[in-house]
């Protein structure tokens, strides 16, 4: 099998589908913002808050969320807004990356001096700047290299506190009286309505609507509505799932949700997680589940450290099923979740995957290619076919110059 060489992944154009703004700040950043807001940090030195908060390994995914609190904290200001969103397309440029989704909670920003609309306004002004800088640079321009796009994906939450800001507290206290799980639904309705009026209002490119957070206890059958709603105004979805609950959580996804694509989808092939007694033949459930994603080309985006840090029972990138959903033909696409809670990049992502799993160039090249055609790009269909077709060609072109015997 073909080595797939480290200056192929390096040079290649890629995407990142599903990355956080808010886990995906420099750590510089966050000091001086942190700063800047008086918000305290439990260190004040990258080395410091490397050892405390953003760790190379944590217990479960609501230990991997905690650092949270403190980008969120900082996130509160249109300025930095806009200067993480900035940062954040600036090293993916730096990478390769020429198609990038932002996702984030813009609620979770939100207070009585800033707006959705603005949270949303301050970060598209920061990807936009960066697009801009690197669009009308002289290598695109003469066609030696290719644009960079974005788009901006509002995340909903599967459940929340008043703790989590005053978003969520006015919302609780208007609606205490009701079940929670009620609550939660009504707030992601709010918020899909919010992210659809502010695409068609301010042309923003808000291109698909997700939710995040816990997944045990809180299903996303709670958000139907919500995604009902994003469905109906052709907002595309995505859904977090199968990342620490099993199958019949993607299931609900898919079904429930609309769901264009899968955020993880981790624990697929997991037929022992199946838990509804009226699937008599997990095994078999779980079979029709991953062939149906596969015809219909759902794409799965892959976010592998981040599960090796959440998942006690991956001990290495080899043990994670992504080499399963290869295999049963998935669109798979590798993402990095959150570049600063995981200390990654797309470029070691890729690495990760190739370096762990056995993968044939061929396999390799539909990995990348998923990327592209599995975004919720901002273009007309035909001009997303026309980018594509380039960054097909611009792979089969480095492809030929620095892999020539796996041609």
């Amino acid at each position: 099998m073909a080595t797939i060489p480290s200056e192929l992944i390096r040079r290649i154009p890629k995407t990142d589908l599903h990355v956080h703004l808010d886990g995906s700040l420099r750590l510089s950043s966050l000091i001086e913002m942190a700063r800047e807001s008086r918000v305290e940090l439990p260190s004040w030195t990258e080395e410091g808050l490397r050892e405390l908060v953003f760790k190379d390994r944590y217990a479960d995914l609501p230990d991997y969320l905690r650092g949270f609190q403190y980008t969120c904290a900082v996130l509160r200001t249109a300025e930095h807004l806009e200067r993480a969103a900035y940062e954040l397309a600036e090293d993916n440029l730096a990478e390769g990356v020429r198609y990038m989704e932002v996702r984030f909670a813009p609620q979770l920003h939100c207070h009585d001096g800033l707006s959705m609309a603005q949270v949303l306004s301050a970060v598209c002004r920061g990807l936009e700047r960066s697009a801009r800088q690197h669009n009308q640079s002289p290598t695109v321009r003469q066609n030696q290299d290719l644009p960079f796009y974005f788009g901006i994906i509002v995340c909903a939450l599967r459940s929340f506190s008043k703790e989590y800001g005053p978003y969520f507290a006015r919302l609780l206290s208007l609606l205490g009286h009701a079940p929670r799980k009620e609550v939660f639904g009504v707030a992601s309705l709010e918020v899909a309505r919010a992210a659809v009026a502010i695409r068609d209002r301010e042309g923003l490119p808000i291109v698909g609507f997700d939710l995040a957070g816990e997944e045990a206890g809180y299903p996303a059958a709670d958000h139907r509505a919500a995604y009902q709603y994003a469905h109906s105004h052709f907002l595309r979805k995505t859904v977090h799932a199968g990342e620490a609950y099993g199958p019949e959580s993607i299931f609900q996804a898919i079904t429930d949700c609309h769901a264009n694509r899968i955020g993880h989808g981790t624990f697929l092939f997991a037929a022992d997680m199946v838990r509804g007694p009226g699937i008599p033949d997990p095994q078999r459930y779980v079979e029709q589940l991953a062939e149906y994603i596969a015809s219909q080309r759902i794409a799965i985006e892959v976010c592998l450290t981040s599960n090796l840090q959440t998942i006690p029972a991956f001990r290495d990138a080899s043990m994670h099923p992504v080499r399963h959903m290869i295999e049963h033909g998935l669109s798979v696409t590798i993402c990095t979740d959150n570049r600063l809670v995981s200390h990654t990049t797309v470029t070691r992502e890729l690495e990760l995957l190739v370096r762990s799993v056995p993968i044939t160039p061929h396999q390799f090249r539909n990995v990348i290619l998923a990327g592209f055609k599995g975004a919720f790009m901002p273009l007309r269909y035909t001009e997303k076919r026309a980018f594509v077709r380039r960054v097909i060609d611009r792979f089969e072109e480095l492809s030929r110059e620095l892999m020539p015997s796996a041609i």
